[in-house]
């Protein structure tokens, strides 16, 4: 089972891959980063998208399942969001951890050179592999 960094580095690998980092949403803590960042900072861009992970997290729109809100404590309360710009996309994934699943994976892509689809099915089993602690 393998850890942050090797996550990262296999997060990496994928087509356009720019950057990627395992945040903690409620301190907006890089827990570790590779690449490149898109604003130059690993932190920056930790504490930006911890606000956007946050928000979604937290706000019942987007966490109420059909089983009803919260129906597993143990699940992250949201799977991914993808953030589409003119030159890139952002894919978080949530992580389910044993502690308090409170963080995610950031993906930064290329837009003309990343695969959306195949990045979001592989960060998906890179979460569910990533051993935490």
């Amino acid at each position: 089972m393998p850890g942050i960094d090797e996550c990262l580095m296999e997060a990496m690998t994928l087509p356009g891959a720019r950057g990627a980092s395992l945040v903690d949403w409620n301190s907006g803590l890089a827990l570790g980063a590779a690449g490149e960042s898109p604003v130059g900072d690993h932190e920056t861009t930790a504490a930006e998208t911890a606000e956007l992970a946050r928000a979604a997290a937290e706000f019942d729109s987007f966490t109420v399942s059909a089983e009803g809100p919260g129906a597993d404590g143990d699940e992250p309360p949201v799977e991914d969001l993808i953030v589409t710009t003119r030159a890139g996309y952002h894919v978080l994934r949530f992580v389910r951890t044993s502690f308090d699943s409170s963080v995610f994976l950031h993906l930064w892509l290329d837009r003309d050179t990343g695969n959306l689809a195949l990045a979001r099915l592989r960060l998906a089993d890179i979460a569910e592999r990533l051993v935490l602690g």
